[in-house]
């Protein structure tokens, strides 16, 4: 089942590196806060690297603006997220959260087989536009695309 307009966001963990390893209830980071939370299929991937990162890195501040915080994930490992951020000098307060086994994934039913590419179970291409733990919006790509889950589109459509 994919996450729809109302739900809450299901409680797992996810992995992120700051000082050290953290391990983030998904509860926690959502509630009591406005966010987008948008996810790629791979870090350093082309689409990732070149537009889907790099448009959230552009228009971070206008995010920050309107009070919503912005999460990017990934089924990669925190060591993986960690160096793709840097490398994309993602701001601080951009989080890069590791999604390393799926598991959050797949309870937002948004996972796909990438194994013909050699990336085994991956995150589709989306966003969520999430309040105090509710998902308000969701911007889902379709396979091979990358339109809705933009910065820009997504900046669009969420409420000023």
């Amino acid at each position: 089942m994919t996450i729809h307009v109302g739900d809450r966001i299901p409680e797992v963990t996810l992995k992120r590196i700051r000082e050290g390893m953290e391990t983030l209830d998904t509860h926690a980071l959502f509630d009591g806060r406005r966010a987008v939370l948008f996810a790629v299929p791979g870090a350093f991937t082309p689409t990732c690297s070149a537009r889907h990162l790099p448009g959230y890195v552009e228009h971070f501040a206008a995010f920050r603006h309107r009070g919503i915080d912005v999460f990017c994930m990934a089924v990669n490992d925190p060591f993986v997220m960690k160096a793709w951020g840097e490398s994309q000098h993602v701001p601080d307060g951009l989080q890069m959260l590791s999604d390393g086994n799926g598991d959050f994934t797949r309870a937002l039913g948004l996972e796909m087989d990438a194994s013909s590419s050699g990336m085994g179970q991956r995150s589709r291409r989306f966003a969520l536009y999430v309040e105090d733990g509710v998902v308000r919006q969701t911007f889902i790509e379709e396979p091979g695309k990358f339109e809705v889950s933009s910065a820009q589109h997504v900046l669009e459509h969420l409420p000023q």
